[in-house]
């Protein structure tokens, strides 16, 4: 090839490229168009019937039923009520892509005309409303849409797709449930694990990815607090708990304002605090519910040491007559997203989706445990996927209003461009990594 001729090969090789890509997007973006009605009518059902953590047996047959007309060979009932959907498509990588179950109890306050009316009585016995106030149903609709994609394109993909619905998520058990019941034994072992999750801090449609850690430890603790009771007039003859609970929630306010380094994320919340039954009534104890949420182990320790001092300390500093009983939940560990993982399927996304639309979004103080698949040596990515309607996003950021979070009862994700983004992100990194016709490293 003479000087002259090489300009031209090359213009025409970048043009035959930019088509290729231009026509890889308008491909996948009319898969995920076709694939959405059905997505949509499935979200509206899930979220008109909601269940709660480890009771989500409709959710999980309605899922099961559809991947089996796909084609999975799908199992019911792994950890209690998980399902695990396989589609074997020759040789290549094996991907696991995680759904959540579960619905939290919530009594919705949306006004949408599909809104959840579900009341049902909790593990406690309590009556209680449902409500997807957390985004599985949008999860879920995502996730059947690309299970309907990737089966009914499989020139796209070559390799082993093995899709789970994961029960109680909520109460951060279903993971390792499945995992202790031989998700990674019984069925093709993942080389790695993706996830989604919608955001309400973002405009619907953004995708966001990070890597490193992005979510952060998690760890439940009860603190009940013993005094001694008596008549509200004769404080004297009296240990008051109360007021040894109130010194031991200001004193816990300054582990992290005094005591862990401020480049290091720490959160230590009381979230409940139950005692006494009436105004002239001091009682015998009082029970304080906590949060501690941290990205590193030496953080962690030293934050549940702290409160384990303070707590002890302030009992004993008002002659309480026993020391205080403190009790841990089952931890969440941090999700740490692969490092080359996320930087390789991040490098699709923005080239697919562009830089506007796919973005490297901070980590934050939320838990999940989905770290359960990182912690048993998969590599691990969950993306973020923004679920607020434009229109509201821009009116609150210019009114500096609160948007409704997750978990609150008037959480109302901007369903269609949110399913079709977490739909895109999906099949966009699954064919990324199980590629037709190339190797594909682990």
């Amino acid at each position: 090839m003479n000087r002259h001729t090489l300009p031209h090969a090359c213009a025409l090789a970048f043009l035959i490229g930019a088509r290729i890509d231009a026509q890889s997007k308008s491909g996948i973006t009319a898969e995920v168009q076709a694939a959405y009605p059905r997505s949509e009518a499935l979200y509206i059902d899930l979220h008109q019937h909601p269940e709660l953590s480890f009771h989500e047996v409709e959710t999980a047959a309605k899922l099961a039923n559809e991947l089996r007309q796909l084609g999975y060979e799908v199992t019911t009932g792994v950890g209690r009520v998980g399902i695990v959907g396989v589609l074997k498509n020759g040789p290549g990588p094996t991907v696991m892509l995680r759904t959540e179950l579960d619905a939290l109890p919530v009594t919705e306050n949306t006004s949408l005309p599909f809104a959840s009316t579900v009341r049902t009585k909790d593990d406690a016995g309590l009556e209680v409303g449902v409500m997807h106030a957390c985004g599985h149903d949008i999860h879920m609709a995502a996730w059947m849409g690309t299970a309907r994609i990737m089966a009914g394109n499989r020139g796209q993909w070559r390799g082993t797709l093995v899709l789970i619905g994961q029960p109680a998520e909520e109460v951060v058990s279903g993971a390792k449930a499945m995992i202790t019941d031989g998700l990674l034994t019984r069925f093709p072992r993942p080389d790695f694990a993706l996830a989604v999750h919608d955001d309400a801090r973002m405009p619907a449609g953004i995708v966001g990815y990070h890597p490193g850690p992005i979510l952060a430890n998690g760890d439940a603790v009860n603190i009940r607090i013993f005094g001694r009771g008596g008549h509200g007039a004769r404080p004297e003859a009296t240990v008051d708990p109360i007021v040894i609970a109130a010194r031991t929630v200001l004193a816990l306010q300054t582990i992290v304002s005094r005591e862990v380094s401020p480049f290091d994320a720490a959160v230590v919340t009381v979230g409940s605090i139950h005692g006494g039954t009436k105004n002239n009534i001091i009682p015998d104890e009082v029970l304080l519910q906590l949060t501690v949420r941290s990205f590193t182990d030496p953080v962690r320790q030293h934050l549940l040491s702290a409160i384990d001092r303070i707590v002890k300390a302030e009992a004993a500093a008002a002659g309480a007559p026993r020391e205080p009983l403190i009790e841990r939940g089952q931890p969440v560990h941090a999700l740490v997203n692969d490092s080359a993982l996320t930087r390789r399927v991040a490098a699709v996304l923005v080239r697919e989706l562009g830089p506007a639309q796919a973005k490297d979004t901070p980590p934050e103080m939320a838990s999940e445990d989905f770290s359960e698949f990182q912690l048993a040596g998969v590599p691990t990515l969950m993306l973020r996927i923004g679920a607020v309607e434009q229109a509201k996003y821009d009116a609150a950021m210019k009114s500096g209003a609160q948007l409704p979070s997750l978990h609150s009862s008037q959480f109302a994700p901007d369903r269609e461009p949110t399913i079709k983004a977490a739909m895109l992100a999906e099949v966009l990194a699954l064919r990324e990594l199980m590629p037709a016709g190339r190797a594909a490293g682990k």
